[in-house]
């Protein structure tokens, strides 16, 4: 009978209404227990609870109380009736732990929508599922157990995604909540292990996770690798990196080169990626296993003899080089080719392949305009001003090894004095990147002899200049000249320079003895010296997280009393921190709140920069954007700004959104901050909300905030054209103007100088880039842009911007380290990502002449001489412009008329191809593809770029090898177009001799 009534009530018209009398039934001993589960069976049906929740909430103690009866068959339906009602009163909390106490009625998946309330059902179970899992993961954060009926809920999602196959969910699901065996589940069931572990390992080293989690879900993935007969190699590496075990790197690299030649060439593309991911510390450590695995073959000494031991001075080819330059004329040799394949392997990782390759593509291509460094040279007027365009012709000719530019201006040079010396001679280091064979010979010149300049200015500048030859790349021999110039040194730039070629070389091996050394510089207290030696310190020890020089630092700062001390302590703490994340906290807050030193919150700042650089973690920013907002020192605001564009680095978009209010700040030091943080963040992508919001800091009235604003726009446009960046031609025209007008501040027109220096930077082939090929934080190219920012207080450190430069480039290897000719398909107008064009020289107008007035009675002989010779002069002319019209004028408009109507004729193709070693700048690579019946094949996807091994297809037939161009490259001479278009000297007739 109640059945039938309910079913009756439930049909009325215009809907069930007031519930009452069925609800005090269930406290009623009158009605049996089969009638109180059907009227809780009935009520539990969203047509019915939406209309009456109001009403059915009065009895819920009621309903409750039944779901508590143990004896009650429809206990688990009261407990879901109650969470609905509960759900609709707004208590989300408690809606949950009912509806966890419904066990399996509860379910997953929603019920069909209705006509009545429509998809009521859904909202209330994602709700559910929503408050479910963000308390599953709070617990799990915390280290708390959690409820077993909450972790049986998140194991029914977990198996019901892994059973409806969407297995990239159940991933993203584990590592929020931290649940390592459902990573493994998911992989298990997939039916393509290799592309999903793959990912995973992309995602789990991009992902925002805790140290401790990160080494147990890459531990996880790295046991599932090793089981599979054919695992992805590059993958593995990764993890290995990661987990800092160099010796399963090393036994991966045994195994690839001891089989067929397809194994031989990943194992050399295996040796190129890690050469550019993983550290100097972590590669030494590869090379000690595969030689301790490879001692009994001899040859190994042998050829790490004859690849790192320079030429003797008696050689007879160290007399081949220029007498007045030291540059070696004769071409970069090529690769050994008799050693085996675990020499080449060795070779690979000692850095040597990749910097000889780097630096023939950089010479074979240069395309410096020279003109440009000619028109800032003779704008020139003040020591500021020359200083910057040394270092911008260091910049422009990057790793180019062409110092024409020096050679033609050496009188100019010459009039360099004291820290503009320095920077003159280190320069030389950026512009002779990677050549270590002849550094000692290029830089004999300058560097430390018996008889020290009286200053040492030239001296420091070259031990400088070595460091950055060898930065991030420094072998034994190197770093024991350094150490002992280091050693030696009586002059404060002498010992400046030392500390900071020492750091560059000696960066991230974290050598304990040449930190001792720094150390030992650094507690001399003199203030030039150890604001060096506290920057090496941190760039020998860069991502090492060692405690112990974490406290000696902060201790030195607080008892010094020099400000460049302590600023380079600032730097040097910030790169200790490097890559740390959740491992940096601790100091961060030690220092973050410092109130009587703000040196030590800058540090604090700079060191969340570093640890969260590229992690794009939001508790981070909201630490800064604080910091901007409450600290009352100025350092410490522009400097949490700047480090919002490391934070940010991947997600430039995201940076362009929190710092779009930021460049409108009052405060000048924060509008700096944001330019400069933007110029980061967008670094080489043209985004142009990021140029909107710079622009207009073009014309503010702080000279610091327009030197900002133009560097940064360096940093976002390098390397663009007007087809990807339409305002790249006014902005060039801007840092001209900007460089070269009299009435700009000496401080903007050094910005605008280093500008120009930046965007054609390394011949026009190279980029700014904070991440490496694989989108991961690039410890060389984070480091040195933020070592650079330091040029605030000394413009020496400019030139570590030079670290965050990038090849942008595709080199095609074969099995023996050679370049095949081999040529690419780009599917891109060739003029989309073109050379910029080269400005075109002033021309010198023609002055008009006045006729000068006859007012004398004596000057009517020279009149009549004049009106003599008029006609005659005359006719000449008129002859002259006739000839002209005829001759000249009639010949280029037909030659023109063809060129225009040739073009009109023929449209650019849609595709063109580049040959190897080829410009790719980052838009271009994914319009690369191979030819049709290529010879060789890339071992990985092109869109990668960088250097890539080929396989043969075709290896019966003869190979045609890319020849070597020789060090010192071939740059256009300014002279030979400069003479061409030079006007006659100015001259005078007087008329009494005619």
């Amino acid at each position: 009978m109640t059945l039938f009534l309910i079913k009756e009530w439930k049909k009325r018209l215009g809907g069930p209404q007031d519930p009452s009398a069925f609800l005090m039934g269930l406290d009623s001993e009158r009605f049996s227990t089969r009638e109180k589960e059907i009227i809780i069976h009935e009520l539990d049906d969203w047509d019915v609870i939406i209309p009456t929740w109001f009403e059915i909430a009065d009895y819920l103690p009621s309903i409750e109380k039944l779901h508590e009866n143990t004896k009650f068959a429809q206990r688990h339906r009261a407990a879901l009736l109650a969470s609905k009602v509960s759900y609709c009163l707004g208590d989300d909390r408690g809606a949950l732990n009912l509806a966890l106490a419904a066990a399996d009625l509860f379910q997953l998946i929603p019920r069909p929508s209705s006509k009545a309330v429509g998809n009521q059902d859904e909202l209330y179970v994602n709700k559910m599922i929503e408050i479910g899992l963000d308390t599953y993961k709070e617990n799990r954060a915390r280290g708390e157990k959690s409820d077993e009926k909450l972790e049986a809920l998140v194991n029914r999602i977990f198996q019901n995604n892994i059973d409806r196959k969407e297995l990239r969910f159940v991933i993203g699901l584990a590592l929020e909540t931290r649940r390592v065996d459902m990573i493994e589940a998911a992989i298990q069931s997939s039916s393509d292990k290799i592309g999903l572990l793959t990912e995973t390992v992309q995602r789990v080293l991009e992902a925002q996770l805790d140290t401790g989690l990160r080494n147990s879900v890459l531990d996880l993935l790295l046991g599932i690798f090793s089981k599979m007969p054919n695992p992805d190699f590059v993958a593995m590496c990764q993890c290995l990196i990661r987990l800092e075990k160099p010796r399963d790197v090393a036994l991966i690299l045994s195994r690839l080169h001891g089989t067929d030649t397809e194994g031989e060439l990943m194992a050399y593309q295996l040796a190129f990626d890690l050469y550019e991911n993983a550290t100097q510390q972590f590669i030494n450590a590869i090379n000690r296993e595969l030689e301790e695995g490879g001692q009994h073959d001899g040859q190994v000494a042998t050829v790490a003899e004859k690849t790192t031991t320079p030429p003797p001075k008696d050689s007879p080819k160290s007399d081949e080089s220029s007498p007045s330059t030291g540059i070696d004329n004769h071409s970069t040799p090529s690769p050994i080719k008799e050693i085996n394949a675990k020499e080449r392997i060795r070779l690979i990782l000692s850095g040597q392949e990749t910097i000889r390759l780097h630096m023939q593509f950089l010479i074979k291509n240069n395309h410096t305009d020279m003109l440009i460094l000619k028109e800032m040279k003779d704008s020139v007027r003040t020591a500021t001003a020359h200083n910057a365009t040394l270092i911008a012709n260091g910049f422009m000719h990057f790793g180019t090894t062409c110092d024409d530019f020096l050679r033609d201006n050496l009188e100019w040079i010459g009039k360099a004095t004291n820290w503009n010396k320095f920077n003159a001679v280190a320069t030389l280091g950026m512009i002779h990147r990677g050549h270590e064979a002849n550094a000692m010979k290029l830089l004999d010149a300058y560097l430390p002899k018996t008889e020290v300049d009286q200053f040492g200015f030239k001296e420091g500048g070259a031990l400088y200049a070595l460091g950055l030859i060898h930065a991030n790349h420094g072998n034994a021999a190197v770093i024991k000249y350094l150490r002992d110039q280091l050693q030696n040194a009586q002059a404060s730039p002498v010992r400046h320079g030392a500390c900071l070629g020492l750091g560059l070389a000696a960066m991230g091996t974290r050598d304990q003895d040449v930190y001792r050394q720094l150390r030992d510089t650094l507690y001399m207290d003199d203030a030039v010296t150890g604001e060096a030696a506290a920057v090496a310190m941190g760039l020998v020890m860069v991502g090492d997280h060692n405690d112990t020089v974490f406290q000696e630092m902060v201790q030195y700062a607080q008892e010094t009393q020099h400000d460049k001390i302590q600023r380079g302590i600032r730097t040097g703490l910030s790169l200790l921190a490097f890559g740390g994340a959740d491992t940096a906290e601790p100091w961060i807050d030690q220092l973050i709140e410092v109130k009587s030193n703000a040196v030590l919150r800058q540090s604090a700042v700079c060191m969340l920069a570093m640890a969260y650089a590229g992690t794009g973690n939001a508790n981070v920013v909201r630490k800064l954007l604080a910091k901007v907002a409450a600290d009352p020192n100025n350092d410490v605001k522009r400097w949490a700004v700047i480090g919002l564009g490391f934070v940010l680095s991947k997600e430039p978009d995201q940076c362009v959104s929190y710092t779009s209010m930021l460049v409108e700040h009052f405060n000048g030091h924060v509008r700096y901050g944001a330019a400069i943080a933007l110029g980061i963040a967008c670094a080489a992508s043209a985004n142009r909300e990021a140029i909107a919001l710079i622009e207009p800091l073009l014309s503010a009235k702080e000279n610091f905030v327009r030197q900002g604003a133009v560097i940064a726009l360096a940093l976002i446009q390098i390397q663009h054209t007007e087809a990807t960046s339409p305002k790249i031609a006014e902005l060039r025209k801007t840092f001209t103007k900007m460089a070269s007008e009299r009435g700009e501040d000496s401080m903007t027109r050094f910005g605008a100088m280093v500008a120009q220096g930046i965007i054609d930077a390394g011949g026009r082939n190279v980029t700014v880039s904070l991440q490496n090929r694989n989108g991961y934080p690039d410890l060389a190219g984070v480091v040195g842009m933020f070592v650079s920012m330091q040029y605030w207080y000394w413009h020496s450190f400019t030139l570590c911007i030079s670290l965050a430069f990038k090849p942008s480039c595709i080199i095609g290897l074969n099995t023996k380290l050679e370049m095949p000719k081999v040529e690419f398909k780009s599917n891109s107008r060739a003029s989309v990502f073109a050379y910029p064009p080269a400005i075109e020289p002033k021309r010198k107008e023609e002055k008009e002449k006045v006729e000068a007035a006859i007012l004398s009675i004596t000057g009517r002989k020279k009149g009549s001489l004049l009106s003599a010779l008029r006609p005659l002069s005359a006719a000449k002319k008129e002859k002259e412009v006739e000839k002209m019209d005829v001759d000249t004028e009639g010949k280029t408009e037909a030659k023109d008329e063809v060129k225009i109507e040739k073009k009109k004729n023929e449209p650019e193709p849609l595709t063109h191809s580049i040959s190897n070693p080829g410009r790719v700048v980052k838009l271009q690579l994914k319009t690369l593809a191979n030819m049709e019946n290529a010879r060789y094949l890339p071992l990985k996807p092109l869109n990668m770029g960088g250097i890539i091994m080929l396989r043969d297809t075709r290896p019966e037939e003869k190979e045609e090898l890319v020849a070597t161009v020789a060090a010192g490259g071939i740059p256009a001479s300014v002279d030979a177009v400069v003479s061409e278009l030079q006007p006659p000297a100015a001259f005078e007739i007087e008329l009494k001799k005619y």
